[in-house]
């Protein structure tokens, strides 16, 4: 955007922007500052398959009660036209960040201003919970509002369709040509939320649903009565200051598991996430004040969930009594061994069962698969690709036939009862994994190196480049395009093949992904998060052990810092 237009959208801001007081306090505060003004108006904010997502503030790259508005509105008009008579309804979630609650009343107010029906959890709830609740009561779409596991300066908008699974490419394509067409302050219709509960245009979601859906996850047990687990063991749970405190302790308590000492710092819902700014599982120091809890506690498994608890981490002790925090690969290939073991057991494996990751998720997890009889689907990275595969197998009556689905980042889930992952489940089947394998005198780590000695070592990792700001975003183009000139070989390894997802392969939609195939079983994956300001390389490597594929790795690192400058 031109540097008149972005100066002539933000007076247009100053005159219109009245709904929030901290909207107005920062339109007044960055007067002036053609750099910050810049940033909060060179674009809209990105609406894709994921929604929305960005730092919370003033402006049309931001999150903040009039984008939010507009996209809502947007959404409403796509539902009108695909579901007439009464059937659009659209069910609604929030999580524990700054202005999620805000941002939930905003959107169902938009929502019944349009005439649709719209269904809201009375209190925070986790992502899983939306996606059960938009199949539970045959909603058209539904939203979560959230960020996920990013900082604290970040909210977002995820959008379902009516399938429990985030929007298609094709959806998020059409929504936000409605969007689009939209002017921000004249063109959105809104209501005040609780005009629209008295109204009876906007419905709390009842306990049963709730109920429903820790049913749900905890008939996901590989126990039968035949089999004995050690439900006393000590457990100290993080939900990192999210939705997953009630839920999960809820799941685990009605199971058996009540040894659990919950981190009192990060027990609480809170947007500021005082004790560990980045809340995701998937980094060493979110998961630190828990490791000071698994310590003190003398705890036998350390879990924490993220804000929307739809990701969980772990960590377990070694030989010498030390915490060791596990992958999001480890646990996944871990759980996905148990349950198909436990399948195999109990008599219960289905005639066709079915097991889907992410490309970028760990090669090895195949092999284990194939060990059962499992067949893997490989997916583009996010979840609703592996909730998609779980929609194909339910249209052809064969639903039963998905066992397990997970990707690297810390995502699982092992039933169709929701079609994104579910760290409640995740949380529930860690548990008693480790309860099944206590009392057979395994740890989960003596398991790990079972896996690997059975089917070869193989190391999967991911760096993250930070390019902030409309120059960061040129950049990663530009970083993409020096990819695609064609390498030879990347660190110690030649390059054996290049896929480019960009024109879609294997029946998969476009997406902007490099997937390098090396010699000797390596592969390294480059791609621009959808979510993040971040560029992505995700490196596997075979190798005979841990060492030498930790030396071929960082040799394989250093070399792609040559191009990500």
């Amino acid at each position: 955007m031109e540097e008149s237009r972005i100066m002539e959208e933000y007076r247009i801001w100053r005159e219109n922007a009245k709904a929030d007081p901290d909207v107005v306090k920062e339109l007044q505060e960055i007067e002036g500052d053609e750099a910050r003004i810049e940033d909060a108006f060179y674009r809209d904010l990105a609406f894709g398959t994921g929604g929305l997502r960005g730092v919370i503030g003033a402006g049309t790259n931001r999150m903040n009660v009039h984008t939010v508005a507009k996209a809502s509105q947007g959404l409403a008009d796509y539902v009108k036209k695909h579901y007439e008579g009464g059937e659009g309804k659209i069910a609604v979630s929030y999580d524990s960040r700054i202005k999620s609650d805000l941002f939930a009343q905003v959107a169902s107010g938009v929502f019944a201003a349009n005439g649709i029906q719209v269904y809201i959890y009375p209190q925070l709830m986790p992502t899983p919970c939306l996606s059960f609740a938009v199949r539970n009561l045959n909603c058209a779409a539904g939203i979560m509002v959230t960020a996920s596991h990013n900082p604290s300066k970040y909210n977002g908008y995820k959008v379902y369709g009516a399938d429990g699974c985030q929007i298609t490419t094709e959806a998020a394509a059409e929504i936000l040509g409605e969007i689009e067409k939209l002017d921000i302050f004249k063109e959105v219709r809104t209501m005040d939320f609780q005009k629209g509960v008295d109204e009876g245009k906007i419905h709390y979601i009842g306990e049963d649903i709730y109920t429903a859906f820790v049913e749900a996850v905890k008939g996901q047990s590989m126990l039968d009565e035949k089999t004995p687990a050690d439900k006393d063991v000590a457990v100290v749970y993080s939900p990192l200051n999210g939705t997953g405190l009630k839920p999960v302790l809820r799941t685990l308590k009605e199971s058996g598991y009540t040894n659990i000492t919950v981190v009192k710092e990060q027990e609480q819902p809170d947007g500021r996430f005082p004790t560990c700014p980045y809340p995701n599982p998937e980094i060493r120091e979110a998961m630190a004040l828990g490791m000071e809890y698994a310590r003190k506690y003398q705890a036998d498994l350390l879990l924490a969930t993220d804000p929307d608890c739809d990701r969980v981490g772990i960590a377990v002790k070694n030989r010498d009594g030390e915490y060791v925090l596990l992958s999001g690969n480890e646990t996944g290939m871990l759980l996905l061994d148990y349950i198909c073991s436990r399948r195999r057991e109990m008599g219960t494996m289905p005639e066709d069962p079915v097991a889907v990751k992410t490309i970028v998720t760990i090669d090895m997890a195949e092999r284990i698969a194939a060990h059962y009889g499992v067949r893997t689907v490989n997916v583009l990275t996010g979840f609703k690709f592996i909730g998609e595969q779980i929609g194909l197998l339910e249209k052809k009556g064969k639903a039963d036939s998905y066992i397990f689905g997970f990707e690297e980042s810390y995502g699982y889930l092992s039933g169709s009862y929701v079609r994104d992952k579910d760290a409640v489940d995740g949380a529930f089947l860690i548990c008693e994994m480790f309860a099944y394998y206590r009392t057979k005198g395994i740890s989960l780590l003596e398991k790990l190196e079972e896996l690997y000695r059975t089917y070869g070592f193989c190391l999967n990792t991911l760096h993250s480049y930070e390019f902030d700001g409309s120059a960061g975003f040129a950049k990663m183009q530009e970083i993409m395009k020096a990819f695609r000139t064609g390498l030879t070989d990347i660190g110690p390894k030649k390059v054996e093949r290049c896929l480019d997802y960009a024109e879609g392969l294997d029946g998969l939609p476009k997406s902007d992904v490099l997937k390098f195939l090396l010699e000797d079983n390596c592969s390294v994956v480059i791609r621009p998060s959808g979510t993040e300001p971040k560029l992505k390389a995700y490196i596997s490597v075979s190798a005979p052990d841990r060492a030498e594929a930790e030396a071929v790795e960082g040799r394989i690192v250093e070399s792609l810092k040559e191009i990500i400058k």
